[in-house]
């Protein structure tokens, strides 16, 4: 749950400070008093847009944080990871917005990309607003709502893992199927290309290889003649060379007593060592150098058919790189009846098991659709749409999809005896508001959500139904905590929290003020949601009556 929200310089607030409760929480206030910039900070914290027009004016920058508590633990684990620090399953967010459009974001301390919040939004908070209801007609929104309530996760992923197999394989037998002379003048040209590198057969850094080798070949007197001399010196046939006279030394040096030389006969020692090896070391390469003569011709013609192949298909180590796609081309195009036949076996076969996976599907749609058009509709009825029926229809589109075979629609039927229709012709602002109301009611059951905000959920709405609207949005809260922004002085009177949004105008600057309202502040602000009159006897009445009856 989101604790406290700190606002500076956003918009027609210039200071706030905003403290929330779990539960129901409200905010409310006169139009244009600013309650839409504390879903604009909000929607900054969760790695919305950064916009330098939304600071206010005459200022540099704009601040906003947020302190969420955070309960679950694989989130926790996944912050912690990132760097961030909590403080007793608190986490506080920063987002700083400069004049020049530059962003910065603080996740627990820790600066990160602005994306990093976003990866988080969907689990710290769900905002519905006009937005989500307008979506809410997309048929594609009705048949996510339908998996989501039906929790038919299995059947959804292994429709999806057949859908994608037999996607691939249906692909591959048409192009294999419709193969035509540019294919097998495509298919020609590959096994020429893949017949020269068989019979070539090259390796990785061959041509190096051999032009080191060339290099050696081609200098062996001169490379025998030095290396000889330096053997001869450190280790002659006879007489004395290096090695000896390095141990003559080291010999006289250790028969004296005295500790200076002795240390210096240990580094003739290891000298002595050294050009020992020195001179094995020249003696293998001595014996390397005696090679055929006629291998310098063998290893100029090969390199030169390595650089002839390289002029005609490119770079060696590129076509080593590309060399399985182009074997795994020629297999897709050298359309032999076998291979087709091969395939049309798989497919058929792939088929089956995608007409079994969109059945089962199917089923589970059928069973969900029967229980969420219950639910919803026993909804509707506590939010004074007691007329109204709602019924989830899955139908058949006769063919395969990304999501299914299916066509989910969420039909409306006003009042008694009216015919079913769309809701998206069916209901009205007002009534799609309170559907999809009904529909977050019906999914959270048994559900572990986020902070639940609702903006303008009350369009539309008034007198009795506004009253059973705050009543059900009160019982949502019970289980997570809910932030709803209402005109409604019926439905802020449920809140177990309500804060008023206030503007000033003090000469030509306008600015917002946030206060918490309890005792007689919230009465006289419900007294003017009701009438626009907050000292009215009457209104303070009504307001009384309404705090009393919650």
């Amino acid at each position: 749950m989101i604790e406290s929200l700190s606002i500076r310089n956003l918009g027609v607030i210039a200071q706030a400070e905003l403290n929330f409760e779990a539960g129901f929480n409200a905010l409310t206030g006169e139009t244009g008093a600013g309650k839409t910039m504390v879903l604009t900070a909000l929607n900054l914290l969760l790695g919305g847009r950064a916009d330098s027009s939304l600071i206010r004016t005459g200022e540099d920058s704009l601040v906003v944080t947020g302190t969420w508590r955070v309960a679950q633990p694989e989130l926790r684990s996944e912050l912690l990871e990132l760097g961030a620090s909590l403080d007793e399953d608190s986490l506080i967010v920063t987002r700083t917005v400069a004049a020049d459009g530059r962003s910065r974001a603080i996740l627990g301390g820790t600066a990160v990309p602005v994306s990093t919040l976003s990866d988080f939004a969907e689990r710290l908070v769900a905002v519905h607003g006009q937005a989500d209801q307008q979506r809410l007609r997309s048929l594609a929104a009705q048949r996510e709502a339908l998996d989501e309530y039906g929790s038919h996760s299995a059947e959804l992923e292994a429709y999806r893992v057949a859908f994608e197999s037999y996607k691939e394989l249906k692909a591959r037998f048409e192009r294999l199927n419709s193969a035509t002379g540019q294919n097998q003048a495509r298919v020609d040209e590959l096994k020429a290309t893949l017949d020269v590198f068989e019979k070539l057969n090259p390796q990785p850094g061959e041509i190096e290889e051999l032009g080191l080798l060339i290099e050696k070949l081609s200098n062996v007197e001169h490379l025998r003649i030095a290396a000889s001399s330096a053997h001869e010196a450190l280790s002659p046939d006879d007489g004395i060379g290096a090695v000896q006279s390095l141990g003559i030394a080291r010999k006289a040096l250790e028969s004296t007593n005295d500790p200076e030389l002795i240390s210096l006969a240990q580094k003739l020692t290891e000298l002595t060592s050294s050009a020992r090896d020195l001179s094995v070391e020249l003696s293998s390469y001595l014996l390397d150098l005696d090679l055929d003569p006629r291998q310098l011709d063998q290893y100029l013609e090969r390199r030169a058919e390595l650089i002839s192949f390289e002029r005609r298909f490119g770079d060696l180590e590129s076509f080593l790189e590309n060399l399985p796609r182009m074997q795994a081309e020629l297999l897709d195009l050298d359309s032999s009846d076998d291979q087709l036949e091969k395939l049309a076996i798989q497919l058929e076969a792939s088929l089956s098991q995608l007409s079994a996976a969109a059945k089962s599907l199917s089923a589970a749609r059928l069973s969900a659709a029967t229980r969420l058009s219950d639910a919803v509709t026993a909804e509707l009825a506590e939010l004074a749409m007691s007329s109204s029926r709602l019924q989830v229809q899955v139908t058949s589109i006769g063919e395969f999809e990304a999501s299914g075979a299916d066509r989910v629609e969420f039909m409306l039927s006003a009042f008694d005896g009216a015919n079913l229709r769309p809701i998206a012709k069916a209901a009205s602002g007002g009534e799609l508001s309170r559907i999809m109301l009904a529909l977050e009611l019906v999914l959270s059951k048994g559900k572990e959500l986020p902070t639940m905000i609702f903006d303008e959920v009350d369009a539309g709405v008034g007198g009795q139904t506004a009253v059973e609207l705050g009543r059900r949005l009160a019982q949502l809260a019970t289980g997570t905590q809910v932030l709803v922004i209402t005109h409604l002085a019926q439905v802020a009177a449920f809140a177990g929290n309500q804060i008023r949004v206030l503007k000033n105008t003090q000469g030509s600057i306008t600015h917002s003020s946030v206060l918490p309202l309890s005792g007689e502040e919230r009465v006289r602000e419900l007294a003017r949601m009701l009438s626009g009159a907050p000292d009215s006897d009457i209104a303070i009445a009504h307001a009384r009556e309404l705090l009393a009856a919650n």
